[in-house]
Formats: C-alpha cells, sequence, structure tokens
C-alpha cells in the first residue's frame, strides 16, 4: 500500500510538472510570436502583460520595437510611458531618468508629465551615494526634484519632493563637514580652521557647528604651536578668542573642557610672550 501511494504522489507531482512546463511552453510560444509579429497592437499586449507580470527585462526588446513602430501615433505615448516604468521597475535608475525626461518634455502636456518629472526626479535620488562619497549625483537630484517644485508648485507631491531635498541636502552637509574636519586629521591646521570657518558661513545652523567650533579652538592652537615665534602670538589669541565664541555659542558643551584646556595654555603662552616682549 505503502508503495502505490507513494507511486500515486510521484504521478500527481509528474503530472503538475508537465502542465507547468506546458503553460511555459504556451507563454514562450506566445512571447516568441509577439516578437515576430508585424503588429504593434500584438507586441503591445504581449508587453504590457509582461510588465503587469513584473517581467520587466523580459518586456524590453518589445517596447523597443515598439518605440519605432508607432512614433507618431496615438500608441506613442503609452509606449514610451511603460518603457521608462519598465527601465524604472528593473531598476535601470540612469536610463529611466533618462526616459522619464524625455517623456516629461515630448509629452508635456499629458496627465502623466508629472508624474514622469518626478520619477526622473526619484532615480537620481536614487543614484545618490553615501555621505562618504562623491555627491554629484545627490546635487543632480536636488536641482531635479526642485525642479519637479517648480513645474508643478501646486502637486499633491510637493512635500514628498521637499522631504527629499531635505535629506539631500544633509547629506552633502555631512560630507562637506567631513571634508572640513580631514584637514585637522591630516594636521594641516591652518587649512582647518579655514576650512570650518568657511563651512560654518555655508551651514550656519548645521548640527556639527559645535564640534566645528571646538575644532577651530583646538587647530588655532595646535598652528600656533607649530609657528615660527613671530607668528606665534598672534595665533593663540586668535586661539582664546575662538574658545570664547565656542563657549558662548554652546556653554554646555561636552567639548567644553577640552576646549578651556586650549584657552589656559594659549592663555599662558600669551603672557609668556607678551612679558618677554
Amino acid at each position: 500500500m505503502l508503495i502505490f501511494a507513494a507511486l500515486m504522489i510521484n504521478k500527481r507531482i509528474f503530472f503538475s510538472f508537465l502542465v507547468v512546463m506546458a503553460l511555459v511552453a504556451v507563454g514562450c510560444s506566445d512571447y516568441s510570436k509577439a516578437l515576430k509579429s508585424p503588429n504593434p497592437q500584438v507586441k503591445f499586449d504581449m508587453a504590457l502583460k509582461l510588465y503587469n507580470d513584473q517581467a520587466y527585462i523580459k518586456s524590453m526588446p518589445l517596447w523597443e520595437e515598439l518605440i519605432g513602430l508607432t512614433r507618431g501615433t496615438k500608441m506613442s505615448e503609452d509606449v514610451y510611458y511603460y518603457y521608462a516604468k519598465s527601465q524604472f521597475g528593473a531598476h535601470d535608475f540612469y536610463l529611466s531618468n533618462y526616459y522619464f525626461k524625455n517623456f516629461a518634455k515630448t509629452f508635456s502636456t499629458s496627465a502623466r508629465a508629472e508624474e514622469c518629472q518626478f520619477l526622473a526626479a526619484i532615480c537620481s535620488y536614487n543614484l545618490s551615494p553615501d555621505a562618504s562619497l562623491d555627491q554629484t549625483d545627490t546635487k543632480t537630484a536636488i536641482n531635479e526634484l526642485q525642479l519637479f517644485l517648480d513645474l508643478f508648485p501646486k502637486s499633491a507631491l510637493r512635500d514628498s519632493a521637499n522631504h527629499m531635498i531635505g535629506t539631500l541636502n544633509a547629506k552633502i552637509e555631512s560630507k562637506e563637514f567631513e571634508v572640513a574636519k580631514l584637514y585637522y586629521t591630516t594636521e594641516k591646521y591652518k587649512g582647518a580652521v579655514n576650512a570650518l570657518k568657511e563651512f560654518q558661513t555655508t551651514y550656519p545652523s548645521s548640527i556639527y557647528r559645535e564640534e566645528a567650533l571646538y575644532l577651530i579652538v583646538k587647530s588655532y592652537y595646535l598652528y600656533a604651536e607649530g609657528s615660527v615665534p613671530e607668528k606665534k602670538l598672534e595665533r593663540y589669541r586668535l586661539a582664546t578668542e575662538s574658545y570664547i565664541t565656542f563657549a558662548t555659542a554652546f556653554p554646555k558643551s561636552d567639548y567644553l573642557k577640552d576646549a578651556e584646556i586650549y584657552y589656559e595654555k594659549s592663555r599662558r603662552q600669551i603672557e609668556k610672550l607678551t612679558a618677554s616682549n
């Protein structure tokens, strides 16, 4: 009985396998026919079915053919739209960005133009790298999101666009702070002071302002330490002045005790140098 039951189960599995293979064969046959068909509607129907099934890559050859076959016809808008969306679905954000922007330009009066302009910006947003890397693509994404807001100021998507711009700006801010901080890390203290001050000017309300002000104090002190004798007095004074700026802005900072050490050292050096003069 056990052997018989096993055979019956195996037969059912085998039969199911044959059914699946037959369906696949039919599907492949339909796809092949659509590829070979001279009828744009046959190709479009198959491409749309594949798109709806999320078989984006498989749909590409059909959409690519249809772009040429339907140019100048009523079907052209649908073809271009779904081709761009298929590229997006396949996560090819460079190509989908290009085709979404092209759609919005070519079919500017279409009800889909707003969506495509937004999706073009989303592609650039997805291409934005980690804050530690080059931020060229991040700046491109900000520009494209701003363009979307300029073109569609009353869009229901404006809040999403503004939120993404904020996220991207924070990433650039983080990158620029790390670049400025690198001067300090590599012991280029004059460059550190200049870069950190420039950062503060650009981002006066930055979350990194506290650390930037502290690093300016420390950089001025270390810069003075390594200076020629005739420059030391001036640079120690700059260290004490920068400490006062820091302590006034952040009187409860975790960096305050450490910064105070550099202030006291600078003050003693000023007294010493002044007395010797």
